[in-house]
């Protein structure tokens, strides 16, 4: 089996090297990543404009490459070198992220954009994230990659994304893992105004997680923020299709 990952911190991140560490006991390892932290990028592509790609060193895998572009765009542009040589690509994997990637937050994350990136290019897909910018541990992240990747070999299909998120507790800590649905992400957020180098003013996003009550634990927000790792799959396809009878009914015509 051989399997690309990727992800949204940079190929130098801890979490992606883990990642490949894991993995590289069950699978051939190819690696192509940002050169740059690109995290909340999203889902964007580089057009009007090169990226260049260069292979470099980087443990337990077949080969590495890092690329002056988006998540998605080492994605896109990996696998189809890898398919110019000859590889077989089974599987992308994305992560392991450092920051949790649940509700909303999916649609901004480049690690999860990676993952769904190689669901467009044909091929099932899987995400990992440790719910914190600075995990204590990934040992737990890690396992359960191994196990979903060994669980889902040929049950899902290219359009399927597991959306795997640990607490960022000690693996002894973790309550256990829930299938949830996505769920909403939100924050006690601010823009923080700060004059830049040159005397303009500059606005700083940030925010502070809302912590939730009496909600069930299938939504993946509350399962992670209730102590257990959560998966979910997700798919790329948007469409509200309740709505689409609704709609035609409204009359709208040109």
């Amino acid at each position: 089996m051989n399997i690309l990952v990727s992800n949204d911190d940079g190929i130098g991140a801890r979490g992606i090297k883990e990642l490949a560490r894991a993995l590289s006991q069950i699978a051939n390892i190819y690696v192509c990543a940002p050169h740059i932290q690109r995290s909340a990028c999203g889902h964007g592509i580089t057009v009007g404009k090169p990226i260049s790609m260069r292979e470099v060193e980087f443990p337990n895998v077949k080969r590495a490459w890092e690329v002056t572009g988006t998540p998605a765009d080492c994605v896109k542009l990996g696998l189809r070198m890898l398919s110019d040589q000859g590889v077989k690509i089974h599987m992308v994997c994305s992560g392991i992220n450092h920051g949790g990637n649940l509700g909303t937050d999916t649609l901004y994350s480049g690690t999860v954009s990676a993952a769904i990136e190689g669901c467009i290019c044909g091929l099932p897909a899987i995400a990992v994230s440790v719910n914190d910018r600075n995990p204590i541990t990934f040992e737990a992240a890690c396992e359960i990659a191994v196990k979903t990747v060994k669980a889902s070999t040929g049950k899902i299909d290219s359009n399927t994304v597991l959306n795997i998120n640990i607490p960022n507790l000690p693996v002894s800590e973790v309550k256990g893992m829930k299938i949830t649905r996505l769920g909403a992400r939100e924050y006690e957020e601010w823009f923080k105004p700060k004059k830049g180098d040159n005397g303009e003013l500059e606005y700083w996003y940030s925010g502070t997680p809302v912590v939730y009550e009496n909600l069930p634990n299938d939504i993946d927000v509350v399962a992670v923020q209730d102590g257990y790792a959560s998966i979910t799959p997700l798919h790329y396809d948007l469409t509200s299709y309740k709505l689409i009878e609704e709609v035609k009914s409204w009359g709208i015509k040109y």
